[in-house]
């Protein structure tokens, strides 16, 4: 069974699944989880494979999403994108980290930072 916390990123999951695909996103993987990290979402955007963290929140009181992405996630989400690269046999593709922060509650904002940090 799900906790409240894990339902809400569920929830901000899938709302960040259908906007990538709107925007033309071909979605590769959802929850890939290897070398001990977790990819919340890995797309093609382009000629870019893109491996996106999604942050849902109900307000920013507390900072925003990308405020919330510290150095030691950022290393293992880097740790786990090489493991899905080498999986794929795309060494050389052409990537990119973003983080899509979902906003609110029943009125949604979302906040797309594409290149939110890099290797």
């Amino acid at each position: 069974m799900m906790t409240n916390s894990q339902q809400k990123g569920k929830y901000g999951e899938n709302v960040v699944l259908g906007y990538l695909e709107a925007k033309g996103y071909k979605i590769l993987a959802q929850n890939y989880k290897k070398a001990g990290g977790e990819i919340d979402i890995i797309a093609l955007d382009g000629d870019y494979v893109v491996f996106v963290e999604v942050k849902y929140r109900r307000g920013r009181s507390h900072g925003t999403g990308f405020d919330d992405v510290s150095y030691s996630q950022h290393k293992r989400i880097i740790k786990t994108d090489k493991a899905y690269l080498y999986e794929q046999q795309k060494w050389d593709a052409a990537c990119r980290f973003d983080i899509v922060e979902v906003i609110g509650h029943e009125q949604l904002e979302l906040e797309h930072i594409e290149n939110a940090f890099w290797e």
